[in-house]
C-alpha cells in the first residue's frame, strides 16, 4: 500500500498513486489534526511541501508529520479523526 506518486490538486485535495496502481483523490483535511498538523493545515505553501518518502512509502512534510498510507489507500477514517 506504499504511495509512490501525489498531485496537490487544490486546497487539502489531492490525488495519490499506490504502488499497486490504484489511484484515489482525497480530501486530507479530516486527517489533518493535533498540533503537527496545525501550520499545515493553515498555510498552503507548507501544506504543498509535502513529498513521498520512499522508505516510509507515504506522504510526509518537512516538519517530520505523515499519514498512514493504509489509513488513506482505504479511504478510512484514522484513529485522530476519533
Amino acid at each position: 500500500m506504499d504511495i509512490t506518486d501525489f498531485e496537490v490538486l487544490h486546497d487539502h485535495l489531492v490525488r495519490l498513486r499506490f504502488a499497486d496502481g490504484f489511484e484515489r483523490t482525497i480530501d486530507l483535511d479530516p486527517y489533518l489534526y493535533g498540533p503537527v498538523f496545525a501550520e499545515i493545515r493553515a498555510d498552503p505553501a507548507v501544506f504543498a511541501a509535502v513529498h513521498v518518502d520512499p522508505e516510509a512509502g507515504t506522504i510526509v512534510w518537512p516538519n517530520g508529520a505523515d499519514l498512514a498510507p493504509d489509513v488513506l489507500y482505504e479511504g478510512r477514517r484514522s484513529a485522530r479523526m476519533e
